[in-house]
């Protein structure tokens, strides 16, 4: 047990609930950290994969999780059908959603991630549809706003994956697995 601050980065896998507490029996973070008071700095829905960061320090919570502080998202996606450089301007100059526009973000046609896990269950498979996986860096984050951006493009998100939070990565965490990170410096 850790009685001193610091920063856990989980790789999320698939269906689990981003919370630590669940009264119908589902999977939620208890079942992957074990260290008491880590809170999720942040969240990422339970279709989704990848990075959560979690920390026993209230300051940094704030620091990392408040879309004004802009540490940036980077998600890969895998999506219905292929954008084309069309769709993908749409995302870099901000589209604008139901609850208002979003800030213009990054974006770009990628492979598929060499480091990519299968996932359980997969995704569902169309024959005569293809997929295409996108890069996508945001420095906000509204309530499922990346799966938003891409179905408002036309092109919905079958696979989400958080591979960053700023500076802290997945790189090298399997699904279900966490590490250590160092705390960042707190600005006065």
């Amino acid at each position: 047990m850790i009685n001193h601050k610091g920063l856990i980065l989980l790789n999320k896998p698939y269906g689990v609930l981003c919370q630590f507490r669940d009264n119908e029996g589902k999977i939620t973070l208890k079942d992957y950290i074990k260290e008491p008071h880590f809170y999720a700095a942040g969240r990422l829905d339970a279709d989704s994969e990848g990075l959560v960061v979690l920390t026993n320090d209230g300051k940094q919570q704030h620091l990392i999780s408040d879309p004004r502080h802009k540490l940036p998202k980077t998600y890969m996606v895998q999506v219905e059908g292929q954008p084309d450089e069309k769709a993908l301007q749409q995302i870099q100059n901000g589209l604008l959603l139901n609850d208002g526009p979003t800030k213009p973000a990054l974006a770009c046609l990628i492979r598929e991630p060499t480091w990519l896990w299968p996932r359980n269950p997969p995704i569902r498979f169309r024959k005569n549809l293809p997929t295409q996986w996108i890069k996508i860096t945001l420095r906000e984050g509204r309530n499922r706003q990346v799966r938003r951006m891409t179905a408002k493009m036309g092109h919905p998100t079958l696979r989400l994956i958080r591979f960053s939070i700023g500076n802290w990565t997945i790189n090298g965490l399997k699904p279900g697995e966490s590490q250590w990170a160092e705390l960042p410096k707190i600005p006065n």
